[in-house]
């Protein structure tokens, strides 16, 4: 029995107040029932008019500064504006609250110092509360006032109200948790964002011949092969069989394309003049936009293109149309599902054409909440800090929480919602410290630190549970196993029919395109490669970026690298499933040997009975797997599955193998160290190689009791089938059942150590090691 993980690295169930609770009459959103509850107080400043000029040109350069106690926050300045709109809203945490009045002034932007031009001024004791589903709080005109209180010149239009996190003001709002952060870059960077990936579609280019290609040597049979470029994927058939100026190919070529298509399908066909000097013989670019859909494995209507060639004159490059022309077959694939994620960890199985979806199972809840005992990410002004933000991913859809500025504690009480179309799924958290905040893209390209990520695969929730756990978050460094905080998680699985839910488990897993016109192994892995670049690339470019470096740990990229950590842990896996069968066979042996006789004589009870009853045997089997499941069912976990360090050898892993698991590929470590792992390697692959070698010998022993390689030993064997055949039709089957039985399980006074006759005789038939050189 394995031993529990050490306490750090368990996972805590919690109890949260979720929701708020109803206090003092208060509408509860059901929109946010996973989180606790974080009051705000929210001041949307919307506009001025009639601002008095105060420089020496009788104009003002308006901005307004809300200030709450030592919090402050400034909307942006107007150039020569008497009649400004900012519309921008200001969030502060109610939690750090300490003064009992909020002042909105209005301030003309100066070289020396900035000039006051009025302000207004509320008393928090008579601001009002609002939860959604209310409409907004509609702002109001406030005549500013001067430092003594007296009416000038110029009107603010404000308004100002208590909420939560639900409102929806929410996620544009500037928030006093992040005062330090300034400049409209650093500002978006930590806002809460919801991503979608692009439309991925597999293209199918199915290369067939080509016409009248016109090489520069005519005296030489040409080498003509096809490349075809999408992007940055380039793929190329084989050199052509038919060395003619008419080549054939017939070959599939597959690309991954995301919508809105940007770039178009470049064909070049090519001859191969020397080793290394490839002539082009003529081009296309087919726009991809316009190409067929295909949503089944019915094949799409071939085309002729035309190619066109460049030649050089006079300097100048001149296009020259000729007859040349190739023949093809090119489709997006609606009917495949694209992988862009690991198969062990897909959050979507869905086909790409939208047609082909079928109807949501029930949907998917996610609070997250908050984290703790986070360790420092980084150094700022001599003492460590963390800038935490979370990423979800489940589908196509991505959300990323906002950035808790300088927390090893940060709460965030965000609450997200997805579809599920499939209950064998799973969604990934990854907990991140944000390195773009100051100054972070002048530094070097900082990147994002990982600060860990959790998983949990929807079928192993009970639906309509709240699950609240406090989550590890480990992360592999190459000096071990490091955990860096806890995440608080609240997940809900609700299921809208369970019939239907039921049948999903009965379906294939991916659409059926994978099935009637699979792909090769090595074709999805360069592909699912491809989808993750594409993936990765285009939410770089969203803004705010998710940025590269957070997509790969999402997506986990790199994961298919060699680790001997993770093979010795995928080999005690192994282990652990076969630990049954190997238990079964202990417990047989101690049955054979009459280790307890009163066990043994009622398996003899029960074999004779199966014997005489044939018909019980299935029932029999079926039934005790049934009570098997019955009783195991009051020690069901009731927990989520979560990163185990003992599972993935990780706590035992020895510093050099996590060295090499963290090593570059190809790699950057000095050669002895190469060669000392390069012989590792060649040690371990030398008893594998032994292994199955020696499974081989065993099939070849098995072929050689047919094929007179040893004629004696076939001659005995083709012998001993047919008395048994004879013996066996003239005797009742279950005579001969019961007497093996009864063999199989005599008392050990009637046993010898030496091997069994039939073990002796398959030892001694030939194997081809002989003939291995």
């Amino acid at each position: 029995m394995q031993r529990p993980p050490p306490e750090d690295f368990s996972l805590k169930e919690t109890r949260p107040h979720l929701g708020g609770g109803k206090v003092s009459g208060d509408k509860l959103t059901s929109t946010y029932d996973l989180v606790e509850q974080m009051q705000y107080l929210y001041v949307r400043v919307v506009k001025a008019k009639e601002l008095p000029g105060k420089d020496m040109t009788g104009s003002c350069d308006p901005y307004v500064e809300v200030k709450l106690g030592n919090y402050k926050g400034t909307t942006r300045h107007f150039e020569k504006k008497s009649n400004p709109e900012w519309n921008q809203v200001f969030a502060f945490s109610k939690d750090r609250i300490q003064a009992s009045f909020l002042e909105a002034t209005v301030k003309d932007k100066d070289v020396v110092k900035d000039d006051l031009i009025g302000r207004v001024v509320f008393d928090l004791n008579e601001v009002p509360k609002r939860v959604p589903p209310d409409s907004p709080l509609a702002p109001q005109w406030y005549r500013l006032e001067d430092r003594k209180g007296d009416k000038v010149k110029g009107e603010l239009m404000l308004a100002v109200w208590f909420g939560t996190q639900a409102d929806e003001a929410f996620p544009e709002a500037w928030h006093s948790d992040a005062a330090t952060v300034s400049g409209t870059d650093a500002l978006a960077n930590i806002r809460s964002k919801v991503y979608l990936s692009p439309k991925l579609w597999y293209l199918r280019v199915n290369v067939i011949e080509a016409q009248d290609l016109i090489p520069s040597d005519k005296q030489r049979y040409p080498e003509v092969y096809v490349k075809a470029i999408v992007g940055n994927q380039a793929l190329r058939t084989r050199v052509s069989q038919s060395r003619t100026l008419n080549p054939m190919w017939n070959e599939d070529l597959m690309f991954v394309a995301a919508e809105p298509f940007e770039e178009p399908l470049i064909l070049s066909v090519e001859d191969r003049v020397a080793p290394n000097k490839d002539e082009v013989l003529g081009r296309c670019a087919i726009p991809l936009q316009y190409l067929d859909r295909r949503f089944d494995h019915k094949p799409v209507n071939s085309r002729w293109y035309n190619l066109e060639k460049h030649i050089m004159v006079d300097g100048e490059k001149k296009e020259t149309k000729f007859a040349s022309r190739i023949h093809m077959r090119i489709c997006l694939e609606g009917g495949y599902h694209v992988l862009d994620e690991s198969t062990h960890y897909s959050s979507d199985l869905r086909p790409t054409a939208k047609q082909l979806w079928k109807p949501n199972i029930g949907v998917l809840e996610l609070g997250i909440l908050n984290a703790t005992g986070l360790m420092p990410m980084k150094t700022k002004d001599g003492r460590g800090t963390t800038d935490a933000y979370c990423v979800a991913k489940y589908g196509q859809k991505w959300i990323r929480t906002r950035t808790i500025i300088d927390s090893f504690t940060p709460r965030w009480n965000e609450q997200y919602t997805w579809e599920v179309f499939d209950p064998c799924t799973v969604v990934t958290v990854g907990v991140f410290d944000n390195c773009h905040l100051h100054g972070g893209e002048k530094n070097g390209g900082a990147k994002d630190s990982r600060i860990g990520k959790v998983r949990i695969r929807l079928s192993t929730l009970e639906t309509d549970r709240v699950y609240t756990h406090s989550y590890p978050l480990l992360v592999l460094h190459p000096n071990g196993v490091k955990k860096m905080g806890e995440i608080h998680l609240a997940v809900r699985f609700t299921c809208s029919s369970l019939l239907n839910m039921m049948y999903m488990y009965s379906l294939p897993l991916l659409p059926k395109m994978h099935y009637i016109h699979p792909l090769t192994v090595s074709q999805l892995d360069n592909l699912r490669h491809q989808a993750t670049q594409i993936v990765s690339m285009r939410l770089t470019r969203a803004e705010p970026p998710l940025r590269k470096e957070v997509v790969e740990y999402m997506l986990d990229v790199g994961s298919h690298m060699w680790s001997m950590r993770r093979s010795k842990a995928n080999f005690f896996r192994i282990m652990g499933v076969l630990s049954g069968l190997i238990a079964v066979g202990k417990w047989f042996e101690q049955i054979c040997n009459w280790k307890n006789p009163i066990t043994t004589v009622l398996i003899h009870l029960l074999f004779i009975i199966l014997v005489l009853y044939p018909e019980l045997i299935l029932p029999t089997i079926f039934l005790y797997l049934f009570l098997i499941g019955v009783w195991y069912y009051r020690w069901r976990p009731r927990h989520p599955p979560h990163m185990d360090t003992r599972l993935s050898h990780a706590d035992s892993a020895h510093p050099d193998e996590l060295d090499e698991e963290f090593d570059t590929f190809p790699t950057s470590r000095p050669s002895d160290i190469v060669r000392m792992r390069y012989d590792r390697l060649r040690s371990i692959a030398g008893r594998i190689q032994t292994v199955v070698g020696d499974l081989a010998t065993q099939g070849e022993r098995l072929q050689s009791l047919l094929s007179w390689r040893d004629p004696r030993a076939t001659a005995l064997f083709v012998l001993f089938c047919l008395i048994a055949a004879v013996i066996l039709y003239v005797t009742p089957f279950q005579v001969v059942a019961l007497c093996i039985g009864i063999y199989v399980l005599r008392h050990p006074r009637f046993r010898y150590k030496l091997p069994s006759v039939p073990l002796n005789f398959f030892r001694r038939l030939p194997a081809r090691t002989d003939c291995m050189l």
